[in-house]
């Protein structure tokens, strides 16, 4: 196998065992060894987000709460409320508003007793109570005081299911069980073979024997199946308690708006013919089937937000003040979204929902068949899916450019969801979807990630050696922003810096040829750094000089302030390295800089045996002249005023006019002194005086300028003030000709 070969291999394998290792975790999570709580937390996330975007939203007319308000706490007084009380409600539900069904979500666990109940009760217990003809007359009264029984004969021959609660676990010196139950649907001797999960209660709180008698059936209001997260998803339509099955109180009104059909659970075959959890499919109700999980558990299909449904205040039942349409041939809930009674839930579509509403979704669902269903084989649709997941970010992404990666990544995520979205509105599946999104992206990245790190090394070495020439950070931001660097000449406003060490000749005749490479590498490391850190391309290194240009190969618009406040710092590091050069027995260096800035063509250039990015022009030559100039005025930088003029926040003093070799307009040239906020007020007076100086010397008034001229060289004997001094000591003898502009002609390089 050739080498090439063996490399493909080599990287196939390890794009292989990257997909491999980031299903294995997937795989453990779908297994629950262990489940990971983020995967289920997106899963949450993801069904909640589909709820919201599916749910139809509209108002169903068929099922009406009869709502313990706040309203009717204030009319009625506080909760619970006399029997008689509801009673009436109960009365006029059924006979002036003739509804179909009412169930009841709240708990009559204890007897009512009033006032009147507890005298009589007094009065039995003194000496004339005792008495026949007395003790029959209190007889009578207490039946007709006893709203107990009002109420237990009110539900008597009418369709109600009572509520009542579940336990699965008792505090300490809790009753395991109070009041009664209904009868069940499914009673234990009919579940032999039968291994079904449902919830198992432990105990229960039930109605007054009486109510729970005249009723015609009743059902459970508790929700044993809370998500982690404390959100209600998931509701069981059945519940087990000692061996019986009883239904839910959404079920059982459901089951006697149909006309009270059998009660059956349905299962997939299997080989063995067993009745297992796993295999159940669905509760039937008559010829309805409900689709539910192992558990017997729907997924709560919620209609809307809160609201769905319409409320009714009790207190206006009582006074039949309810327009009849609202009510008549309805099923009614008897339940409370009055704040005091803590009725409420964390739903998808809701924080606060009223617990009633729950029941009145899922009774909704119930009677339309419009109840979804995570089928049985879903954890092996999902295994497959990741599977081909993986088979994709191994096969099709590498042979993808970075990219069009990402671009397929987002396209193939996309496609995922549609797919899945597509499943829970036309089919009525929740497909999992948490797993598959989460596993195509990491395993995706994983890919791309490898093939950028480990297939691009090339591209990155070429990178490297670039950015010995151009700052690192130019080519990231390169990179980042997509600009096109083209190699092409072209021409382009810049700027060009020209460095060198003065008195070079003399230093190499001092220092050996050896030392003098250490010294030179010394000397060009800070500088470049320099260079760099202003954004600056290095152009060459040509001896002792080095050039540099601004503007390119990423456009900057600030390339003359860059390329000045890197001459300044240039000179302050190579100031800085006089001690370290002491102490090697090094001579001082010193160096001189000119800058220029204009147009220039900038672009790869050189023969066919070797090429160049580098730039060209007047103006370059006009830099390079500039930095020659600096020894003739004594200072450590000129800047052209082509560059002055596009300088911001930088003191500069006019130098001189000058005429340099090679060029035919004459110049002004200038010296940056530095950042405004960095130069001392003494500086700045000494720069607007000689800037004073130099207008009485165009203007010819020698004396003036001599007189400034001598005033500053005693502050500080510069170089510039003698030429100055010696130019008007010449023009004493000799004045200018008529047409004297000023232009100090150089005719040396």
């Amino acid at each position: 196998m050739s080498s090439a070969a063996r490399i493909r291999t080599l990287r196939l394998l390890t794009r292989i065992t990257i997909s491999a290792v980031s299903l294995v975790v997937f795989l453990m999570h779908i297994a629950s060894s262990p489940r990971f709580e983020f995967i289920d937390r997106i899963e949450n996330y993801m069904y909640d987000v589909r709820i919201r975007l599916t749910m139809p939203n509209t108002l169903d007319e068929r099922i009406v709460i009869v709502d313990i308000d706040e309203a009717s706490q204030a009319e009625l007084g506080q909760w619970p409320w006399p029997r008689n009380t509801l009673a009436t409600i109960v009365d006029n539900l059924f006979d002036i508003y003739g509804i179909q069904v009412l169930g009841f979500d709240v708990l009559f666990a204890e007897a009512e007793e009033s006032s009147a109940e507890r005298m009589l009760d007094r009065i039995e217990a003194e000496e004339v109570g005792q008495i026949p003809a007395v003790r029959e007359r209190l007889l009578e009264f207490r039946e007709n005081l006893d709203s107990n029984i009002r109420f237990s004969e009110s539900l008597i021959a009418r369709d109600i299911v009572t509520g009542f609660v579940f336990k699965d676990s008792l505090a300490a010196n809790e009753p395991e069980t109070t009041g009664v139950l209904p009868a069940p649907v499914i009673r234990r001797d009919e579940l032999k073979g039968v291994t079904v999960a449902f919830p198992k209660a432990i105990g229960f709180s039930g109605n007054l024997p009486d109510l729970q008698e005249n009723a015609v059936s009743g059902g459970f209001f508790d929700s044993p199946l809370i998500d982690a997260d404390g959100v209600f998803r998931r509701a069981p339509l059945l519940q087990e308690y000692n061996g019986n099955v009883y239904p839910s109180l959404a079920l059982a009104v459901a089951r006697l708006a149909k006309g009270s059909p059998p009660i059956g659970l349905m299962f997939a075959g299997n080989a063995s013919g067993e009745m297992r959890a796993i295999d159940l499919e669905s509760v039937t109700v008559g010829d309805t089937t409900i689709p539910v999980n192992e558990q017997a558990a729907v997924y709560i299909p919620y209609r809307g937000r809160q609201g769905s449904f319409r409320y009714v205040s009790a207190k206006d039942v009582v006074t039949a003040s309810v327009p009849m349409e609202h009510l008549a041939g309805k099923i009614v809930l008897l339940g409370a979204s009055a704040a005091g009674l803590l009725d409420l839930r964390s739903t998808p579509v809701g924080q606060r929902y009223i617990g009633v509403e729950v029941h009145a979704n899922i009774i909704g669902g119930l009677l339309d068949g419009d109840i979804r269903q995570q089928p049985s084989y879903a954890g092996g649709l999902e295994l497959v899916l990741l599977l081909v997941a993986a088979l994709m970010t191994v096969f099709i992404l590498p042979r993808l450019s970075p990219l069009n990666a990402l671009l397929f990544l987002v396209l193939s995520l996309a496609a995922i969801m549609a797919s899945n979205l597509w499943f829970w509105s036309s089919l009525n599946l929740i497909v999992p979807l948490a797993s598959l999104l989460c596993y195509t992206l990491i395993a995706s990245l994983l890919q791309i990630n490898y093939g950028f790190f480990v297939e691009s090394r090339n591209k990155r070495h070429l990178s490297k050696v670039f950015g010995q020439y151009i700052p690192p950070a130019l080519v990231e931001e390169m990179d980042d922003s997509g600009e096109e660097a083209s190699l092409e000449g072209e021409a382009r406003d810049m700027s060009v810096l020209f460095t060198d060490v003065r008195g070079f000749t003399t230093l190499s005749e001092k220092v050996g040829a050896r030392e003098l490479t250490r010294l030179m590498n010394e000397f060009l490391t800070p500088i470049t750094g320099v260079i760099h850190k202003n954004r600056g391309t290095i152009d060459k290194y040509m001896g002792d000089c080095v050039m540099a240009f601004w503007g390119a190969p990423l456009h900057d618009p600030s390339h003359a302030q860059h390329a000045v406040l890197a001459g300044l710092q240039i000179i302050d590091a190579v100031a800085n390295l006089e001690t370290a050069f002491a102490r090697k027995g090094w001579p001082p260096i010193a160096v001189g800089v000119g800058v220029a800035s204009g147009e220039m063509n900038v672009g790869n250039m050189g023969s066919e045996f070797r090429i160049a990015y580098t730039v060209m022009g007047d103006i370059v030559n006009l830099g390079s002249r500039l930095e020659g100039l600096t020894k003739e005025y004594g200072v450590d930088m000129i800047v052209s005023k082509g560059t002055a003029d596009r300088l911001d926040d930088i003191v500069l003093r006019e130098l001189d006019r000058v005429q340099v070799k090679g060029k035919n307009e004459p110049i002004v040239i200038f010296e940056p002194m530095g950042v405004a906020k960095n130069v001392s007020a003494e500086r700045k007076t000494a720069v607007k005086d000689f800037a004073t100086a130099l207008v009485a010397y165009h203007n010819q008034k020698w004396d003036e300028a001599e007189e400034i001229l001598w005033r500053l060289k005693d502050l500080s004997d510069e170089l510039l003030y003698n030429i100055y001094l010696d130019r008007i000591a010449r023009f004493r003898i000799e004045a200018p000709p008529n047409d004297w502009d000023g232009v100090f002609r150089h005719l040396t390089k």
